[in-house]
């Protein structure tokens, strides 16, 4: 009795904290991974920064959505899949909810007053990954050879900007820690506690390929609801490179057909630019706008649910597999040379798009400056520095 009540409380507390960042997170699937490190890694102490590193290396490996996929593995890790899932619906709810909010007609960055709380929100996402990379960095990049890898994955991230130049990094940043770090003891400590079973994970890895294969077939049943689904798990189990790469894979999958029109689609799109959470919730508000039925709640559904299987499925199947590399004295190397080449991930993310498109003038740059002294120093709340940009955006812009 009291080890099921133990569990009830831990999966609520992972409900709980997830929903609270879900209506907080605002920034992207950047900053996303900077609110994470801050709530799991500095304040809870749930994981450490390598253990937080390992499951960011993994989730930049696979398609979906990383910061997405991101919590759903800290919430395995806390409480079994239950865990997982809990994590997945705190966090992805909220932006559902508003997203389907937007459909049924409600528009709440219009405006000046709007666009000026936009504004400031994407100063939010400058401080939050500001300061990520620099706690980050301090850990796994101590020495010169792995602050080479961040500095060289950075670059190419910048100069190389195709769909899958991050899991080329990631894969050249293991080669180089191959190479150049494994000097040393390899450590026993465990960083990664998977907690999923090969066997289970095999199962989720084996769905997602079956669901995968028999696509085609789901036009071919003449079920609009299949046909819709099946428009939703392609999206999102061929992104790669984060939130916004969905959007030109559900254009094409959804205007193309004629189940979205396009100014719909691009009034969508820009709100979603202002809601917390993941980007990937757009897939909520395009589900419940489709001309043809289902729509309203029913396509909302279907649209969430599918964008997002494919890639809990693929973290899921991958997580044990991914611990046991990372156990061995290559795969610590290995690991040490892909942390390193994450950290330099985020330095070329938060130059583009998150500098780039967050920062116009003096006063943005002292605005993001504050938010990250704030963040770094007076070690506020995330979610006080959210409101207090977005007011200042506001007033300002």
């Amino acid at each position: 009795m009291n080890t099921e009540r133990q569990r009830t409380s831990r999966l609520l507390e992972i409900l709980i904290v997830f929903l609270r960042l879900g209506l907080t997170s605002f920034g992207g699937p950047i900053a996303h991974l900077g609110y994470f490190r801050d709530e799991f890694v500095t304040r809870r102490r749930w994981l450490t920064d390598s253990a937080y590193a390992d499951i960011v290396a993994l989730c930049q490996f696979l398609p979906g959505p990383a910061s997405s996929q991101a919590g759903f593995a800290i919430g395995v890790q806390r409480g079994g899949l239950l865990g997982g899932i809990a994590a997945w619906a705190g966090f992805t709810l909220p932006s559902a909810l508003l997203m389907l909010a937007f459909a049924y007609g409600t528009s709440v960055f219009s405006g000046p007053w709007g666009e000026g709380i936009l504004q400031g929100l994407k100063l939010v996402a400058v401080a939050i990954v500001a300061q990520a990379i620099w706690g980050m960095a301090r850990t796994l990049t101590p020495d010169i050879v792995r602050g080479a890898i961040a500095v060289a994955a950075a670059v190419a991230v910048l100069f190389l900007e195709t769909a899958a130049v991050q899991i080329s990094v990631i894969a050249g940043g293991a080669v180089l820690g191959l190479i150049f770090c494994r000097n040393g003891d390899p450590t026993t400590t465990t960083h990664m506690h998977s907690g999923v079973k090969r066997r289970k994970a095999i199962v989720a890895l084996v769905l997602f390929a079956a669901i995968f294969a028999i696509l085609p077939l789901f036009d071919k049943l003449n079920s609009p609801a299949l046909s819709l689904f099946g428009a939703f798990y392609q999206a999102g189990a061929l992104v790669f490179g984060g939130g916004h790469v969905v959007l030109p894979l559900l254009e094409t999958s959804l205007v193309g057909p004629g189940w979205v029109d396009h100014e719909t689609f691009l009034a969508g799109y820009g709100a979603a630019q202002a809601m917390p959470g993941p980007l990937f919730t757009f897939a909520a508000y395009l589900g419940a706008v489709a001309f043809a039925n289902p729509n309203s709640l029913a396509g909302a559904a279907i649209g969430l649910i599918a964008v997002f299987l494919p890639g809990l499925l693929l973290v899921y199947g991958a997580m044990p597999f991914w611990d046991a590399l990372r156990r061995q004295s290559l795969g610590q190397a290995a690991m040490k040379g892909a942390n390193a080449a994450v950290v330099g991930i985020l330095v070329a993310a938060f130059y583009d798009p998150v500098w780039t498109s967050g920062v116009s003038g003096a006063v943005d740059v002292v605005l993001a400056l504050a938010g990250f002294l704030a963040l770094v120093i007076l070690k506020a709340p995330p979610w006080t520095v959210v409101l207090a940009l977005a007011a200042a955006g506001a007033i300002f812009h």
